[in-house]
C-alpha cells in the first residue's frame, strides 16, 4: 500500500466534540508516525490555511468531529486548496450531519428508520408548536427519543417516557441545536456497523452497564460500556444489518469510511438511527474495534483510510 510522504492531521477545532477530536487526532498521528509518514498535527483554528501551506501535506486526515469537521465545511476548504483528504465529500457530510435530512432520504428510499417528526425553535416560538405535545405523543407514542438534528456523541439526546418529561427534554436539546428530531423509540440491541470502502466490518454491539443508555459518558469513559465484537447475531440478522449499513452509505454518499448506528428489534429489523461521516478513533471508538475484529490493526486502518483519501 503506497502512502503519501506528508500528512496533516486536522483535530480539535471549536465544536462541543473538541476533546474527543483531540484524542482521535492524537492516536492517528501516532499511527502515521509508526508507518513512517511525516506527520503534522493541526489544532484547527483561524490560521488553518497558513498552517496547511507551511506543512505542504500530500494528504489530510480529517479527525475533526462536530461542526466544522462533519458538516462539509473543512472539506469544501480542502477541495478549494486542492488537497486530498480522508472521509466523504462535502455533500455527503452535509446530508449525514443533519439527521432530519438523512432520515427523510432513508424513508424515501425504503430503508428502515424509526418514525419521526422534526421541529425547529421557530416552530415552537412563532407557530405555537408547544401546543402540539399531545399530537406528538399520539403520532410517535411514548417513550420517544429527542435529539439535536445536527449533533454528535449523543450530546443532548434524551429518552422521554411521558408527555410531562417532553418540555424539559426539548429545552435541553435546543441548547445544542435550533432543530430537533423527535423519534419513535425502538427497544432492541444497539449496534454500530462501520463501512470501510464498500465493505461492512464486523458489527459492534454496545452493552452499557447497569441499564444505562449509551450516552456521551458511556461512549468515552473506559469501562462504562462493554462491547461485543463481532456481535452475536443470527446469520440472517447479521447479513441484513450489514447490507442495510452499506445501502445507507451508498444512499448518503458516504464513500471511503463511515459508521452506521442501528437498533435491532426483536423481529430482526435493523432500524437506522444515523450515519457518521467522521467516526471516532479513540480507544473506546467503534470503528477501530470493528477493524480489529476483521484482523485490521489500528495502524493498518489508518493507512487504509489515507489510501482512500478523497480527491476533488
Amino acid at each position: 500500500m503506497s502512502l503519501p510522504r506528508r500528512v496533516a492531521v486536522l483535530k480539535g477545532g471549536r465544536s462541543l466534540e473538541r476533546g474527543v477530536s483531540l484524542v482521535s487526532g492524537g492516536r492517528v498521528e501516532d499511527a502515521l508516525e509508526r508507518l513512517g509518514v511525516a506527520t503534522t498535527g493541526i489544532d484547527v483554528g483561524s490560521d488553518l490555511v497558513e498552517r496547511l501551506a507551511a506543512a505542504r501535506p500530500d494528504a489530510v486526515f480529517v479527525a475533526l468531529h462536530g461542526a466544522g469537521g462533519e458538516d462539509g465545511t473543512v472539506q469544501e476548504l480542502l477541495e478549494a486548496l486542492g488537497l486530498p483528504y480522508t472521509g466523504p465529500p462535502p455533500a455527503a457530510c452535509v446530508i449525514s450531519r443533519d439527521k432530519a435530512v438523512a432520515k427523510h432520504l432513508l424513508r424515501g428510499a425504503g430503508l428502515p428508520t424509526p418514525d419521526f417528526l422534526v421541529f425547529s425553535e421557530t416552530t415552537f416560538r412563532d407557530l405555537g408548536g408547544a401546543r402540539a405535545v399531545g399530537a406528538i405523543g399520539e403520532r410517535l407514542a411514548f417513550p420517544l427519543v429527542v435529539k439535536p438534528a445536527r449533533g454528535g456523541s449523543s450530546l443532548g439526546v434524551r429518552v422521554v417516557g411521558s408527555p410531562d418529561e417532553l418540555p424539559a427534554a426539548l429545552v435541553a436539546a435546543f441548547s445544542y441545536d435550533d432543530k430537533l428530531v423527535l423519534e419513535r423509540y425502538v427497544d432492541g440491541r444497539e449496534l454500530a456497523i462501520s463501512v470501510l470502502g464498500d465493505e461492512a466490518l464486523p458489527i459492534v454491539e454496545a452493552l452499557p452497564h447497569e441499564n444505562h443508555r449509551y450516552d456521551f459518558e458511556a461512549r468515552y469513559t473506559i469501562g462504562a460500556t462493554a462491547f461485543r465484537c463481532p456481535a452475536e447475531l443470527p446469520a440472517a440478522a447479521d447479513s441484513e444489518a450489514r447490507a442495510t449499513a452499506v445501502r445507507t452509505c451508498e444512499l448518503l454518499g458516504l464513500t471511503a469510511c463511515a459508521r452506521v448506528d442501528v437498533m435491532l428489534d426483536a423481529a430482526g429489523i435493523p432500524w437506522v438511527l444515523e450515519a457518521n461521516a467522521i467516526p471516532g478513533m479513540t480507544e473506546t471508538s467503534l470503528l477501530p474495534q470493528a477493524a480489529e475484529a476483521a484482523g485490521i490493526g489500528f495502524d493498518e486502518l489508518v493507512a487504509r483510510m489515507v489510501a482512500l483519501a478523497h480527491r476533488a
